[in-house]
């Protein structure tokens, strides 16, 4: 497999108060541990867009900002890992679970999802009233970085026509795509809030290192 990474790092951080992607963990901007993993799995090369050193100019929404990544990797690739610079702790040990998935099942994606622990709600469009109760048995919360046929992904971008997607998979599972999920990992949480990097810090500080339960 010819493996490339794009590293989605536009995002303007609103709900962090800060540019998100340019915040040190560790000494090391969350951006750059996510390329970091991506060249550890074995990609041969990582397209980050966003205002970094030798990054590519992102777009209004971050499907838009993925397209413009696609456009820079190789005609080459066959195999396309999208991830946010805002999951600094998904380790290079999921990736290569994802890559051996990818090339043994024959499917066009793998999403790596982790259950949900908290009740589920459905509520009125003023969060006022609940009305109905989800069973969490039939949803997953899902991370990245996600990892497709590069061919497959191309096609879904180009003839995404409208809206903001879900994810990367929305768009290839909108083609037709066969998209399959792996276990996650807890710690390859998504920095939203300023506490969740507090939280990043102390699995560090405790000897949680990336790939480690």
């Amino acid at each position: 497999m010819d493996i490339w990474g794009v590293v989605v790092a536009a995002g303007q951080g609103v709900r962090f108060g800060a540019r998100k992607h340019a915040t040190r963990l560790a000494g090391k901007p969350l951006w750059q541990w996510a390329r970091d993993a991506l060249l550890e799995s074995g990609a041969r090369q990582v397209v980050v867009v966003g205002d970094v050193p030798g990054g590519v100019e992102g777009g209004r929404e971050r499907h838009l900002s993925v397209a413009r990544g696609i456009e820079e990797v190789d005609a080459a690739a066959t195999v396309i890992a999208v991830h946010d610079a805002a999951r600094p702790l998904a380790s290079a040990a999921l990736m290569k679970r994802m890559y051996r998935l990818l090339a043994e099942s024959g499917a066009d994606g793998v999403v790596p999802v982790v259950p949900i622990a908290d009740a589920l709600k459905r509520v009125d469009s003023d969060h006022a009233r609940i009305l109905e109760t989800i069973d969490r048995r039939e949803v997953v919360c899902a991370q990245t970085p996600q990892v497709f046929r590069a061919g497959v992904l191309r096609r879904a971008h180009a003839q995404h026509a409208s809206g903001a997607p879900h994810d990367d998979a929305f768009v290839v599972e909108a083609l037709g795509g066969r998209v399959l999920a792996v276990t996650g990992e807890r710690a390859a949480m998504k920095i939203t809030y300023p506490e969740d990097l507090i939280l990043a810090e102390a699995l560090l500080r405790h000897g949680t290192r990336p790939g480690e339960p």
